[in-house]
């Protein structure tokens, strides 16, 4: 199993288990998150508790609740939303931080590719939701998310030169 970390802080921020697509010639990674259920799930049988003697209430549970599923697992936590002008002054200083730390091979592709990626994320700024690893350092990789239109789960961005793979 691979796990992508975020190379500022060490955070887990995605793992190989859910696939991404890159966007913004590679600059960015597009990864469908889901709704799932968390806890217990009632299942119908289709018993008649009633006729078997068993309590209305059995098999209720109080404790279930709907989550993202990379929300969840990565334990990320949602930001408040930025202000066009504080997105701007957030991205300009993770770039700055970032850039030194990207690859050698990609130094080139990120240095070209970059700035059309922000432009992307800034457009869609109004309707992003914001992430950040579980150490909420706001230092490192912010992750985003949003709902396409006519989708009921949300999509998550990354900076693909934030991350680095760990196997596990």
């Amino acid at each position: 199993m691979l796990v992508y970390q975020d190379v500022i802080t060490g955070d887990e921020l995605l793992s190989d288990s859910f696939s991404y697509k890159e966007i913004e010639n590679g600059i960015l990674w597009e990864v469908e998150g889901k709704w799932v259920v968390q806890g217990s799930v009632e299942v119908n049988i289709g018993a008649n508790p009633s006729a078997e003697g068993g309590d209305e209430d059995e098999g209720v549970d109080d404790t279930a609740v709907k989550v993202v599923d990379i929300v969840d697992t990565f334990r990320l936590q949602e930001q408040p939303t930025f202000e066009k002008k504080a997105f701007i002054t957030h991205i300009k200083r993770y770039i700055k931080a970032l850039t030194p730390l990207v690859a050698e091979d990609r130094k080139d592709l990120f240095k070209k590719n970059v700035e059309g990626a922000v432009k992307f994320l800034l457009g869609k700024r109004a309707d992003l939701q914001f992430f950040v690893g579980e150490s909420m350092n706001e230092e490192g990789s912010l992750v985003f998310a949003y709902y396409k239109e006519g989708q009921t789960n949300p999509t998550f961005i990354y900076f693909a030169d934030g991350l680095k793979e760990i196997k596990c």
